[in-house]
This record gives C-alpha cells, structure tokens and sequence, in this order.
C-alpha cells in the first residue's frame, strides 16, 4: 500500500473494524501486522474509533446501527473505549472499543460511499420487465447476478453500473463488493446499499421487503439507517410512522423461490396468493374471509398447480375452488 494514500489506510481501516464486529473474528495476527506495518495504520484506526465515541454529540444522537443479535450489550466499561482507568495491560483495541468502531465505520462507508440518484434519462435505462411466471437473470459487468422474479420490473442505467432500481416485484442480489464503491438498489424512494452481499428485495402492496442470505446490507442508511446481516430482514410499509428494526428469518429461505420453495412465517394468505401468481403464472383469489389468515409453513412450488394450491389450502386451513382459469381459496 503506497505511503501517501490516506484513502485506502482508511478503507482498510474501516475495513478491520466492521471485520472485529464479528464474534467470530480471529485474524488477530494479521491486524497486528497491519498495525505495524506503518505508523499511520494505528493512527487512522484510532480516529475512526475516537470519531464513534462522539456520536452522542451528532445531530441524530446514539449508534447509526443496532447492534447484531446476540451481541452483549454496553456494559459501564464502555465509556471509555480502552478499557477500565487502571487496567493498562489491556490492548489499544478492547472489545468495546472494537464494537463502537465497527459501527462508525459501516456508518462512514454508507453515508460517504452512497452516490446522489437523480432522474434517470429514458436513452440511458435498460428496463427488464418478466410476466408472471417468467423468471431472468441477468449478470454484470462486474461479476454480480440478479435473478429477477416474474410480473416483476428492474431497470438498471448505463453510466451507473454499480445501481439498480426495482420498479415492482422481487429479485434477488448477488453482488461482487467493493469497498468503494457499494452497490444501490433503488425501489419506491428506499436505498438498500450493499457491504459484501446476497440479499433478496420485493416490492408488494405498498410494502418493501429486504432480506439478507449473505454479508450484510444497510437499509436507507440517511434515514432509517438499519443494518441487516444474513439471516435478518426489515419490512417496511410506505405509511410506516415507527421505527424500523430488523427480524431473523430463515438464512435458506431468503430468495427460495428461485428453487420453487415459499416460506412463511405469519404472512398474510393474499401475500401467499400474490407470491404465487409472481413466481408460477397461477390466478390465485383468496376470500374476505381468508384474506387476513396468517400462513406458517414452507410451500414447494411444482409443476402441477393442482397439487400446489391442494397443499395450500391444506396448510392454510381453506378450501380451493376451481374459478375459471384460477382458483379461489376461502374459510
């Protein structure tokens, strides 16, 4: 790493201490060589760290990030970052301190990295639009994938080939990161920015759904700011007046309609209709009174759609009748 450049230290710098969030971290010999390396390393770390324990004077007050489950929470140690006044044997990158740094560096690396989306000029879109039951994939230039869901619109623009914009419907992210430059996926107004990530996005009745298979992904990192690592998701209505936080999800099940499998944990029956008219063509209503059944359970999607909306209406507890072309479920 060349001397005089301030920008990379820093990467790595933010790097190492989103890295030490991790419980399972244990590169230690590697960081301390880092370290060593070059005066400035210690110093650029330092900062990053000293820059986290000012947050309470900022504007917006507190962490930008809950921190991960099962984390331990803040103990009084933790006013001081290097440890208790009188324990000098302890190291310069305590744990405390290694846990407030890692959040000021996602934090750095989401609020400076995100570029400003202006409109987008109609010469400089490729729209990808799939009918119900239509499934594509799409790779990149830089060696990321995404695998669009059908009756579902993505448009992605020449000159920003690290940005996506999900118009409607679903597709799942598989992104190559780069420190500096994360990559954006745009829907309704929501900026989902990726740190190293698979992550799923749908776009349905008024809701944004993300949920994340691998790595970790910021949502709205200038506003709601939640953080998602893999096996988490954050579902967020147009109309919401709370707060976001992120919920665990099943990690397999995350983007499980690209190998025909729907899992559900309390979602309504009309999602579970929806869902399967995007992703196997079927004309799926759902009755008055079935429509606010909450639906548990895993639905494999097979070729016979007989069988499917059979298996439906056995685990949802409605019945199925065949309406035409489709099919209507109800109490």
């Amino acid at each position: 790493m060349p001397h005089n450049d301030s920008t990379a230290r820093t990467t790595t710098a933010s790097n190492w201490l989103i890295r030490q969030r991790d419980p399972e971290f244990s590169d230690w010999d590697a960081f301390i060589a880092w370290l060593e390396a070059d005066p400035a390393h210690n110093a650029i770390y330092d900062e990053l760290a000293l820059l986290d324990s000012r947050l309470d004077d900022l504007p917006n007050h507190g962490c930008p990030f809950d921190p991960p489950l099962g984390s331990e929470m803040a103990s009084a140690n933790d006013a001081n970052p290097y440890g208790a006044a009188n324990d000098d044997s302890r190291p310069r990158w305590s744990a405390s301190r290694r846990w407030f740094g890692g959040a000021m560096a996602a934090a750095l690396i989401a609020a400076i990295a995100i570029p400003n989306v202006s409109p987008l000029l109609d010469r400089d879109v490729r729209r990808i639009e799939t009918a119900a039951g239509q499934q594509e994939s799409i790779m990149l230039a830089d060696g990321s994938r995404i695998d669009i869901n059908g009756d579902s619109v993505l448009e992605l623009v020449e000159n920003r080939p690290r940005y996506a914009r999900l118009t409607s419907g679903e597709a799942m992210f598989h992104i190559v990161h780069r420190d500096d430059d994360p990559f954006l996926v745009e829907t309704h107004g929501a900026h989902i920015v990726d740190l190293g990530t698979a992550f799923n996005v749908k776009r349905q009745n008024g809701e944004t759904t993300v949920a994340v298979s691998e790595g970790v992904v910021v949502f709205n990192p200038k506003s709601d700011n939640v953080k998602m690592r893999a096996g988490q998701a954050v579902v967020a209505a147009d109309n919401r007046q709370n707060r976001l936080r992120a919920k665990s999800v099943d990690v397999a099940a995350v983007g499980g309609w690209r190998d025909g499998l729907l899992v559900y944990n309390g979602a309504p029956l009309s999602q579970v209709a929806a869902d399967l008219h995007r992703t196997t063509g079927m004309d799926v209503s759902v009755s008055v009174d079935a429509a606010d059944i909450d639906f548990r359970g895993a639905l494999s999607i097979s070729t016979d759609s007989q069988r499917t909306i059979e298996d439906l209406a056995a685990l949802s507890g409605t019945r199925a009748l065949k309406q035409g072309r489709g099919w209507m479920l109800s109490r």
